[in-house]
């Protein structure tokens, strides 16, 4: 492959990310709707970019879950109902609690200090109403699994997240704030002092169940 050939493709790839992560974050934050439309071309002008890569970047937020890619519509922001809201967060359970267990030995004093800190980052976001709180939420979470040292898993766990998270931010925006979030958290962190991985496991795997009922409540699409 000449110099050339190989420096269109890697802008090409290159081009393609950027419009794959800013779909991305669009996504999350509930930029766009359960059922929009995504217009290529709009969204490559906007961006600054041909419609090649934009397109490239519909086919893997379609392998995320994030869209679907349909005959004669194109691209449409994908939606959970009811039921897929509850699996998503029954296959987060397994594999978060899973994560945690793989991670309950490599806890150490600098891990604990660490959690302690992003708990109280948690908290100040909550208290203030801002939407950052999921942001906050979600780092607390991939501390965790991080710790797993499964990349696999971590990457599995990480698309799951991406998936809930507007309905995070939509149960966020009813409730306000999460007034037991610190209480939760606060008692993950406690089981991990104890160093028993296997109540650790239990423990997150019965925070996550709990909190898909809540956001079903808020965030579904069925909700009137």
């Amino acid at each position: 492959m000449s110099i050339s050939t190989t420096a269109t493709a890697h802008l090409a790839s290159t081009a393609e990310q950027e419009a794959y992560l800013h779909l991305q974050r669009a996504l999350r934050v509930g930029r766009y709707k359960p059922g929009e439309r995504l217009i290529p071309e709009e969204i490559a002008t906007e961006i600054g970019m041909s419609r090649m890569p934009v397109r490239e970047a519909f086919r893997r937020l379609a392998a995320d879950g994030l869209v679907t890619l349909r005959p004669n519509r194109g691209c449409v922001v994908a939606g959970l109902t009811l039921d897929e809201i509850h699996e998503t967060f029954e296959i987060r359970s397994v594999l978060e609690g899973l994560a945690v267990r793989l991670a309950t030995p490599q806890m150490n004093s600098e891990a604990f200090e660490e959690l302690e800190r992003l708990l109280e980052r948690m908290e100040r976001a909550g208290q203030s109403g801002s939407s950052d709180w999921v942001i906050r939420h979600q780092e607390f979470h991939a501390f965790i699994f991080g710790l797993s040292n499964r990349p696999k898993l971590i990457r599995q766990i990480t698309a799951l997240h991406v998936v809930i998270e507007p309905y995070m931010r939509i149960w966020f925006d009813y409730v306000d704030k999460p007034l037991s979030a610190r209480e939760e958290h606060q008692k993950l962190i406690d089981v991990l002092r104890s160093g028993d991985a296997r109540q650790a496991e239990a423990v997150m795997q019965e925070h996550i169940i709990e909190t898909a009922s809540m956001i079903a409540d808020y965030a579904s699409p069925e909700r009137p």
